[in-house]
């Protein structure tokens, strides 16, 4: 479970890297960071797996997906991110394996983040509700990537496709675990963050009937403030490379 008290996160870094399974994964959240860090002149960078294609009942994968990337790409830029890069993989299906692991060192070792962002791996949100398998399979190729970048002995191909290794993340956050650890002061940036999450209109207006996306922000902001002694806040289980 979520520790008591919150340790506030070390913004000590230059540069991060977001790699995410969806369209509005980062923006459940994590963006209101963003939108901070951005400010602070820090480089963030966004790689989507999967163009979301899958995420709406109402629509083809065809229709949707080129839809919904549109719409990360334009959420993206309201918090500050320039770099919005999507892999094609298939949504929904997204397995761990060593074909999986390969492709996230590669964009690793491209990027050179200090910091690597992803969401939770465990099966559950907090609160119960199951996390879904994209989410947690990638999460894990994630970690595991953060470090395969630095060993030149592991996938020694990129070394071929003249990728170095790349030693330098220090760790990855992990974005709606029910075990996060530290947090990141939001106060000034929820706003931008709630922006953020209201440009996927496609995807919102699917939702169950009723979702609000301003309510739900500020009430976990206001949850996670609590237990950091801030205003507003957002939570990450910091994972050290």
């Amino acid at each position: 479970m979520t520790a008591d008290k919150l340790l506030i996160l070390d913004e000590n870094w230059q540069r991060a890297l977001a790699i995410v399974a969806h369209p509005d994964d980062m923006e459940f959240g994590a963006s209101s960071a963003v939108a901070r860090w951005t400010a602070q002149g820090k480089e963030v960078s966004y790689i989507l797996m999967t163009s979301g294609e899958a995420g709406i009942d109402g629509m083809s994968p065809e229709e949707a997906g080129p839809a919904r990337e549109e719409e990360e790409i334009k959420s993206a830029a309201i918090v500050g991110v320039e770099k919005v890069e999507f892999l094609g993989y298939t949504d929904g299906i997204i397995e761990y394996n060593l074909a999986l692991r390969r492709d996230l060192t590669r964009k690793i070792r491209t990027y050179r983040p200090e910091i690597v962002i992803t969401l939770s791996h465990h099966l559950t949100w907090p609160g119960g509700p199951l996390n879904m398998a994209d989410h947690r399979w990638l999460a894990y190729g994630v970690m595991d990537a953060s470090r395969d970048a630095g060993n030149r002995w592991i996938f020694p191909e990129l070394l071929d496709e003249g990728l170095e290794p790349w030693t330098g993340v220090r760790m990855v956050l992990l974005s709606g675990s029910p075990e996060s650890t530290h947090a990141v002061d939001v106060t000034e940036y929820l706003d931008i963050g709630i922006a953020s999450l209201q440009a996927h209109k496609l995807y919102i207006d699917n939702l169950s009937q009723g979702f609000d996306p301003v309510a739900f922000l500020t009430q976990a902001a206001i949850e996670t403030g609590k237990q950091a002694g801030f205003e507003y806040a957002v939570s990450f289980e910091v994972i050290s490379i």
